[in-house]
């Protein structure tokens, strides 16, 4: 189970669901989580003014963050504009394990009105159990990933 620093942030698509996950993570995994917003519905706010601020503190601190908004795109496309972050959208339980072993994903982004909170729970589980493979064509991969990314 990862054990390093964890962020959570959304927007008012994703609030209900970060707050379930949040309980989910502290309570059930017995992980701490850092909650960067927002801390109250606001039906007109902007995910980029919360899931940026993430993509910065998971890349400073070398950490793991989840994003969520209505269909897991726009946060998903935000942060990775942020060099350093690796986002994948985690539609399934199958992919959430990918985007890990072979991916080494930093951020999760999920979809708040396109599955139910334990389907999203379910995800999010499987995700944080998940390391990285190492596997040689994967780190290849991903350093021509970082090479354009520079």
């Amino acid at each position: 189970m990862y054990s390093k620093k964890l962020y959570i942030a959304s927007d008012h698509g994703g609030y209900n669901l970060k707050k379930r996950l949040i309980r989910y993570i502290e309570n059930e995994l017995s992980l701490k989580i850092e909650d960067l917003g927002p801390y109250e519905h606001v039906e007109d706010d902007d995910y980029p003014d919360y899931v940026i601020p993430l993509a910065r503190k998971v890349v400073e601190d070398d950490a793991r963050g989840i994003v969520i908004c209505k269909n897991g795109i726009g946060v998903s496309m935000a942060v990775n504009k942020t060099k350093g972050i690796r986002c994948g959208v985690g539609y399934n339980i199958a992919v959430a394990e990918t985007m890990m072993t072979d991916d080494n994903t930093n951020v999760l982004a999920l979809a708040a009105h396109l599955s139910s909170d334990e389907h999203a729970m379910a995800i999010t589980k499987k995700w944080l159990d998940t390391e990285f493979s190492g596997d040689d064509r994967h780190v290849r991969r991903l350093q021509k990933v970082e090479k354009n990314e520079k």
